[in-house]
């Protein structure tokens, strides 16, 4: 397990070497710097778990410190140490953000309850803050074969350091797959970092990941932390990395080769040892014969490829997972759980379900709002998936009840986009002008595009 990492902040050496005694015989990793300026830098810049202050210091006072690196103190504990303490100050550097106030002569037996305590806080508050992030979306619900296999993959690469690339479309649980990774990891007491590629403009996503140094571009007033920073211990789970630019790509492909970077604006080289899961929506192999994606960086990031199935191809988990988001929909909303009628559920089992999970999720919690009725029935569906009125007889010719359900199917799919051919075609699987064709000869008319 990697050592926690405490930096000492005082001018006076003996403090600064009996404190880095002891607490590295207790395990830690210990830094000693004997100026205010130095502390705040490597406050900023480092990944610690601990700080001890000295308030009063050569070249500037501690609660200067700590109200200039208030923006961390969420994160990161502080411990205030004096020998000229007083009532008002000890008050101030509690509002200011302090974890503890300590005097000098320092006990060291107190030293060690504190640091252990504060790191403890710590740890908690960011598994609280992590498991509020959570809700529902946390389970694997169900135990179809496709689902199981995923499972046992899960379970044989979570506790090993590998690399992990998950795909699949949108809507299956690929952030989902990297929580639970995250979690059954050796490096579950530490945070889950997440950065969503395709949600951050190109002009900025270099900063995001890799932090940069005041003045470096418009804005940046402070020097900042960037992901692959903060993630140094931890977990980076970089989605739909298949959208960052070439750019990002090379310099994050030379942050994993070289486990270092700089940044933006930088020259000083920062280490991390950050695991890397990584997720996408798009066939990264197509993308590398169009390049636009790296393949050196594919290989870097595919180390253990898993790919979450599709709903369809999962429909022995229907049922538990309507009953699963019935359950989580009725806490929500105070009501009491409504069943889904035998009706409903071969419904929903014959759509084909484009948006898969998050889509049946969303759809579950607009039933549980709008149906009326104590069972969810066909008439509670929305029309996509109710059979249309003047369906052909059971009697009929093949191709007549074929050309019948194509017809039906292409409107669903239409009213699902709104009435946008290239989404629909999209969702189909077709070429838009096959598409096209399929309307007229079907009488249906829409805009063209």
């Amino acid at each position: 397990m990697k050592k926690k990492r405490i930096l000492v902040i005082d001018d006076e050496r003996a403090v600064r070497e009996t404190l880095s005694q002891i607490l590295t015989d207790e395990g830690y990793q210990v830094t000693a710097v004997d100026s205010g300026e130095e502390g705040l830098r490597r406050i900023s810049e480092d990944s610690l778990d601990l700080v001890f202050l000295d308030v009063w210091l050569r070249d500037r006072d501690g609660l200067s410190i700590l109200e200039a690196a208030r923006g961390r103190l969420a994160e990161l504990p502080v411990v205030m140490i004096s020998g000229h303490a007083n009532v008002e100050t000890a008050v101030r550097a509690v509002r200011l953000g302090a974890e503890d106030f300590l005097e000098k002569p320092l006990s060291l037996d107190r030293v060690l309850l504190t640091a252990q305590k504060a790191i403890e806080r710590r740890s908690l508050l960011a598994e609280l803050a992590s498991f509020r992030g959570q809700s529902e979306r946390e389970e694997l619900i169900g135990e179809s074969a496709p689902l199981r296999r995923l499972k046992e993959e899960i379970a044989r690469v979570a506790p090993t350091d590998a690399r992990v690339l998950i795909t699949g479309e949108s809507g299956t649980g690929k952030e989902l797959i990297a929580r639970a990774i995250h979690r059954r990891s050796a490096r579950a007491d530490s945070r889950l970092i997440e950065v969503n590629c395709a949600a951050i403009p190109e002009e900025l996503i270099e900063s995001e990941l890799f932090g940069h140094v005041r003045g470096s571009f418009t804005g940046a007033s402070e020097d900042r932390r960037g992901k692959f920073e903060e993630a140094d211990g931890a977990t980076l789970f970089l989605d739909e990395v298949g959208d960052m630019s070439a750019r990002t790509q090379a310099k994050v492909l030379r942050a994993l080769q070289e486990g270092r970077f700089t940044r933006v604006g930088g020259t000083r080289p920062i280490e991390s040892d950050a695991r890397i899961l990584s997720a996408t929506n798009k066939n990264l192999p197509s993308e590398i014969r169009a390049g636009r994606f790296r393949e050196d960086l594919y290989f870097r990031l595919a180390v253990v490829p898993l790919d979450v199935p599709p709903l369809r191809d999962r429909f022995d988990d229907l049922p538990t997972l309507c009953r699963h988001f019935l359950d989580v929909a009725s806490q929500r909303l105070g009501r009491r759980p409504k069943p889904l009628s035998s009706a409903a559920l071969d419904a929903l089992r014959a759509y084909r379900w484009p948006g898969n999970v998050r889509e049946l999720k969303n759809l579950i919690e607009r039933l549980m709002i709008l149906s009326p009725h104590p069972e969810i029935g066909v008439e509670d569906l929305p029309a996509e998936f109710r059979p249309e009125d003047g369906a052909v007889a059971p009697d009929a010719p093949l191709r007549e009840a074929r050309d019948d359900f194509e017809r039906r199917y292409i409107l669903a799919a239409l009213r699902r986009s709104r009435g946008n051919v290239t989404r629909a075609a999209e969702t189909l699987e077709i070429e838009r002008s096959n598409l096209y064709r399929k309307l007229k000869s079907y009488g249906i008319e829409v805009e063209r595009e």
